[in-house]
């Protein structure tokens, strides 16, 4: 819920703990700073602001500062100045230059998404307490080698970039487990070669009758429809419609490769046929329809939890259950890495599930291509995703019915495998799976 500028001027926000000001704001009201003892999440999203004032290290308390959607060309340089915070957001602002002493080390969660930055600075990597750092949708050809530094960086974004080719120690950072590089010119040449692919299948957009909206995300938005057969048949699909802007996961065109080059799986919630002819030129996807009896995961990581997934406190199951949901996922990477592709989002809320009829994996956002990159390159960034693989298996292995008195030594030793450090020692998801069809009933 907003707050109101009015209100801030009567001193009625007094001990405020959050400020939500959204009102067209052309400059930092200075009242802010009467709330300096107490407030600690800023958020002045979708203003008009260009500058924050040269003291703004007097917010003290300040842990969590978002700004996007506003006309800032520069990161500002005060913003250095507060030693406690923790997330810094300015996506989709027109940033071209991020000064050196505008990153406090302190920062766990920074988003630069939808910029025009070509360079960031080496300062960068003092922030080892970096936990997710957000770059899609700017001109970066490069990170500065001492980002390295930044060994707990879990997810990283560098979708929609200028990258001829990936740092070689991307896949050294033993905590990295999500990383999407879609967009990049090392990569378009595979997206195109996908979408055009003479193999893909097309359906006219005059066949299908959309239904109810199924869900809404940055890159577009997915409905229950039919689509008549050429047998007379009509057929019970989603449809993916795909909206144009660049998301925090990079571009939709990307998206929209990564799902046609899936393939088909059964586990897998991917592409069955491209859509021709829509009358506004909307590029779409015709996927399978998932049975209403699934339901997902888990919820998207919070403010508070940074990188990991939020379960509802109800989230529930038995091993069996869990097992079943590991082996699908498993079976699902397994697919993706042996076409080449990185899921690049392999999260609870992108999973969907049933008690009996386990697991399905979707939404290509993150994902991307590997054709272009050199063979053990690929190799080792197929083992960082394995890191992600094994914080779901924790997580599954906790919310166990059965497991209060003792966890499932199955799921416990496969996640201590996937999670460990050395990014070369963590099993290949055709391993994993090797492991739980093995354990299958």
């Amino acid at each position: 819920m907003s707050n109101t500028l009015a209100e801030l001027r009567a001193g009625r926000l007094a001990g405020a703990r959050r400020l939500d000001l959204s009102c067209g704001l052309t400059e930092f009201p200075r009242e802010i700073f009467a709330l300096a003892d107490t407030l600690e999440t800023l958020n002045l999203t979708g203003n008009a602001l260009s500058a924050l004032p040269d003291d703004l290290g007097r917010l003290h308390q300040l842990r969590v500062l978002f700004c996007s959607d506003n006309r800032f060309t520069k990161l500002p340089a005060s913003i250095g100045q507060c030693r406690n915070l923790d997330i810094v957001g300015f996506k989709a602002n027109r940033i071209a230059h991020v000064p050196a002493d505008a990153l406090p080390p302190s920062l766990r969660w920074l988003i630069l998404t939808d910029n025009a930055i070509e360079v960031l600075p080496d300062t960068l990597g003092d922030c080892i307490r970096m936990q997710k750092l957000m770059l899609a949708g700017n001109r970066l050809r490069a990170l500065p080698p001492s980002v390295a530094r930044c060994r707990q960086l879990e997810l990283l974004r560098l979708s929609a970039n200028r990258f001829e080719a990936l740092p070689d120690w991307l896949h050294t950072l033993p905590r990295l487990a999500w990383l999407a590089c879609a967009g990049n010119p090392f990569d378009t040449q595979a997206e195109d070669a996908a979408i055009d692919a003479p193999t893909v299948p097309h359906v006219d957009w005059r066949d299908l009758t959309l239904g109810p909206k199924l869900g809404e995300g940055a890159s577009g938005v997915i409905h229950r429809a039919t689509l008549a057969t050429s047998e007379s048949a009509v057929l019970p699909v989603a449809v993916k419609l795909f909206k144009g802007a660049v998301t925090s996961d990079g571009w939709p065109h990307s998206e929209m490769a990564a799902c046609i080059a899936a393939g088909a799986h059964p586990t897998l919630i991917a592409a069955q046929s491209r859509i021709d002819g829509h009358p506004d030129g909307t590029e779409g996807l015709v996927m399978a329809l998932v049975p209403p009896s699934f339901r997902t995961l888990a919820g998207p990581p919070s403010l508070a939890s940074c990188t990991r997934d939020v379960y509802t406190d109800d989230a529930r199951w038995s091993t069996a259950t869990a097992l079943r949901i590991a082996r699908d996922i498993a079976a699902a990477m397994a697919h993706l890495h042996a076409r080449g592709l990185l899921h690049g989002d392999l999260y609870a809320h992108n999973i969907l599930w049933h008690p009996q009829d386990g697991g399905r994996l979707g939404d290509f956002g993150a994902a991307w291509m590997t054709a272009e990159l050199d063979p053990a390159q690929a190799k080792a960034l197929q083992g960082v995703e394995m890191r992600a693989f094994g914080c779901l298996l924790e997580e599954l292995a906790e919310r166990c019915d059965d497991a209060v008195a003792s966890p499932s030594p199955l799921l416990t030793a496969l996640a201590a495998r996937c999670l460990q450090p050395e990014v070369a020692a963590r099993p290949s998801f055709a391993e994993v799976l090797s492991v739980l069809d093995a354990s299958a009933p």
